[in-house]
């Protein structure tokens, strides 16, 4: 007996510390993801098609590695623990070189198009992925060995690592990523996963030293008893209502309830974005609290799986069906209720990040409770395991390609809402039909269907000015597609993702948006003739530039196509699409820049997008300006936005030897700028916007504010603005003293998104 309790003891002691190494491969898994996305949005661009196809790429290797995984299990000579082990150091050493990896492959692969990204990004994190989703299959086939349940084997596993998962999220959006960056993330992410390995062949040598039946038996293809045949019934009732649910089911069922996870985190993650202006930490908070509810559903499923272990008990099925009824139904009410708390209350967006985790809790509750019912801890336990996560990984995928690329694309927010809670409803309704007898069956099917026109009913009003509410804003316009949501106010503002994004005005006499900025490209350029421009916003800078008398062309490249549908709408801006002088352009900028190398200009303009939102430190970052600097011919500048960042201002003019602050535009060259006020004034005396006179020189109010404008050029006055630009304009070696504590701004520490 005493032996007995020790054995146990030891069982207890050493599933513990599986559980507590899973907890800690889920950590560096999330990083890993995390800073990969981050170096290949870099490489082929932010727009959602490089976003979509990337995750899913990340998404596809997982659940391929479970199939690779299930394929080991049925190995029964090889230890499940050790290869556990030598999977985490084969990730560490992929880790240590993948972004030099990256790194390569941005310069081989440039210009890629949509199905080449997606075909790139998935050879490139192919192996590792591979490694990280033969895990779960590995370790759900050596726990169920020992406690003979499949779904609470599934559960506390899916539990600790997601948990895992989730912790590194939020740790990035708080800490890891502003204080070390992509690479020193990197080396956290390698040293974890050597830590782990370490620690278990450590643990294994020990145990297989002093006899431990942990390990003398924890080989794959381990044995035991099915769970799939219910315990004797107490009654005859029960009895008549047990069933069999088969493996085929399962499979379709965790697809479809993957497809719906992943559908809804995507949704999210606009909605939230939006509602916090784009800033960078939005995402990983959003996924943070997303794991984290999947985790906490494993658990939840964890305790039925206990106390419920027979497969075939139509009841316990049902509780799936219910867990996805109310997975669906948070879900579709996340986005109007986030709408009131940014409106009504006044309240930040993270104040509901916790209403994820419960949708998603009860979705995550979903896959453990299927694979529970669906697989039995058999001999092919590990190999079925592998199917199954295959299968969930899959549904997944479509949700992410499909809401992605398509819903987005042709539905509203609301329809998109309407349709995911539609999906889950329809998926929980077959369940309840297949495990209830004839006269509950259409009792449940009618509360089903009346739950399915409330949410149609309800939706109008939920969703009425939803993004008005959200932005706090009166909206007359509104355009949504899957590269973002444009809005425009009443009075003529432009928002784009949520932010203030222009002003449709070319009026330099009335200046709302400070035009004269784009003006002043003349100021520093005696002959800017071939201009490209990198983001549209407005058009308000598109159309004064195009109509420069010295521009003979001029490139403009955007990332949103609907920024050029709705510009088509104002009359203020309309007339630059149709200027035989403009080219337009749909790409991410810098990935446009990389493959086109042989393309030169006297002038690149960017009225960037503000520094601190997410994705801004690749068109600020140092190695972006080296792709610039390319670009630019003999005696070339940079006209830049950097919105009153000094980590940026110092970036460019540690750049670059030449260089000019004028308001919150930075000026940058490798050759010395000419900065003549004369020949601005003339320009800008024969400057005329669609045969319009910029200035009339017969109206006072024309003649002195021309004065006003000129005199900007050396105006050292000290002024308050939004930027406190201490004056209109600085040279390069006032920026340098003015910046000297500032930080430069690189691809791997994005300082200015994170800090």
């Amino acid at each position: 007996m005493t032996t007995r309790v020790a054995e146990a003891l030891d069982l207890k002691v050493g599933m513990k510390f599986l559980y507590f190494l899973f907890f800690f491969s889920g950590f560096p898994a999330l990083l890993y993801q995390l800073v990969w996305q981050r170096s290949l949005f870099t490489i082929y661009g932010v727009n959602i098609e490089s976003i979509t196809v990337v995750v899913a790429a990340f998404m596809l290797g997982l659940g391929l590695g479970s199939l690779f995984g299930g394929a080991l299990c049925r190995l029964h000579a090889v230890n499940s623990l050790f290869l556990f082990a030598v999977i985490e150091i084969l990730i560490g050493l992929y880790g240590l070189v993948s972004l030099d990896i990256l790194e390569f492959a941005a310069v081989a692969t440039a210009g890629a198009t949509t199905s080449s990204t997606f075909l790139l990004s998935f050879a490139l994190v192919f192996i590792p992925t591979l490694l990280m989703g033969a895990t779960l299959p590995l370790l759900v086939n050596f726990l169920v060995g020992r406690t003979k349940n499949v779904g609470k084997s599934v559960a506390t596993l899916y539990f600790v690592n997601t948990l895992g998962s989730a912790v590194a999220c939020l740790l990035v959006a708080r800490y890891i990523f502003a204080h070390a960056g992509l690479d020193g993330s990197v080396y956290l992410a390698v040293s974890l996963n050597f830590l782990i390995a370490a620690a278990l062949l450590v643990w294994l040598r020990r145990s297989s030293g002093d006899g431990s039946a942990l390990v003398l038996s924890a080989t794959c293809g381990s044995q035991g008893p099915r769970n799939d045949v219910a315990p004797a019934p107490s009654d005859r009732s029960q009895q008549q209502e047990t069933l069999r649910f088969s493996f085929g089911l399962g499979l379709i069922l965790v697809a479809l309830a993957g497809f719906i996870s992943l559908s809804y985190e995507i949704f999210w993650v606009r909605i939230f974005m939006i509602a916090a202006e784009g800033r960078a930490k939005v995402f990983p908070g959003v996924l943070g609290f997303f794991l984290a509810g999947i985790a906490f559903g494993s658990l939840l499923s964890h305790h039925y799986c206990e106390r419920h272990a027979a497969a075939g008990d139509p009841r316990n099925l049902r509780r799936i069906a219910y867990f996805l009824l109310i997975g669906n139904i948070v879900g579709f009410l996340v986005a109007p209720l986030l709408s009131v708390v940014m409106g009504v209350w006044h309240l930040p967006p993270k104040t509901l990040m916790p209403l994820l985790a419960l949708a998603s809790a009860m979705l995550g509750a979903v896959f453990p409770l299927l694979c529970h019912f669906a697989v039995s801890p058999g001999e092919k336990v590990g190999a079925r395991m592998s199917y199954m996560y295959l299968a969930n990984i899959l549904g997944a995928v479509a949700g992410s390609l499909l809401t992605g690329f398509v819903l987005m694309q042709h539905l509203t927010t609301m329809q998109i809402a309407v349709l995911l809670a539609l999906l889950g409803i329809a998926v929980s309704a077959a369940l309840m039909a297949a495990t209830s007898q004839s006269a509950a069956r259409w009792r449940r099917m009618a509360a089903m269907a009346g739950v399915a026109v409330a949410i149609v009913v309800v939706a109008m009003p939920l969703y009425d000015r939803f993004y008005g509410r959200l932005m706090g804003l009166q909206l007359e316009y509104l355009l949504e597609n899957r590269s973002g949501v444009i809005a425009v106010t009443d009075d003529g503002v432009l928002y784009g993702g949520g932010t203030y994004d222009g002003v449709f005005s070319t009026d330099l006499v009335d200046d709302r948006n400070t035009i004269v900025r784009a003006y002043a490209l003349s100021a520093f350029h005696p002959a800017p003739k071939k201009v490209l421009m990198i983001g549209l916003g407005s058009g308000s800078w598109a159309k004064v530039i195009a109509n420069n008398p010295a521009v003979e062309q001029l490139t403009i490249i955007e990332i949103n196509p609907g920024y050029y549908e709705t510009i088509s709408h104002y009359a203020a801006v309309s007339s630059v699409l149709q200027n035989p002088k403009v080219e337009l352009i749909v790409d991410d900028g810098r990935r446009w820049l990389r493959a086109h190398r042989d393309a030169k200009f006297d002038a690149i303009v960017q009225n960037g997008t503000f520094h601190w939102r997410a994705y801004a430190g690749n068109l600020l970052s140092s190695e972006y300006l080296d792709i610039v600097r390319r670009h630019l011919e003999i005696g070339g500048l940079f006209y830049n936005n950097l919105t009153g960042s000094a980590d940026a201002e110092k970036t460019a003019v540690v750049k670059f030897p030449h260089a000019y602050r004028f308001l919150n535009m930075v000026v940058v060259s490798d050759q010395p700028i000419d900065l003549n006020a004369q020949r601005w004034r003339t320009t800008l005396q024969t400057y005329r916007i669609d045969g319009q006179a910029v200035f009339d020189p017969t109206r006072e109010l024309h003649r002195n504010r021309l004065e006003e404008v000129v005199g900007m050029l050396s105006d050292f006055t000290p002024k308050e603005t939004d930027y406190t630009w201490r004056s209109s304009i600085e040279s390069r070696e006032d920026l340098l003293a003015r910046t000297a504590d500032a930080k430069i701004v690189t691809d791997m520490n994005m300082i200015t998104e994170w800090r």
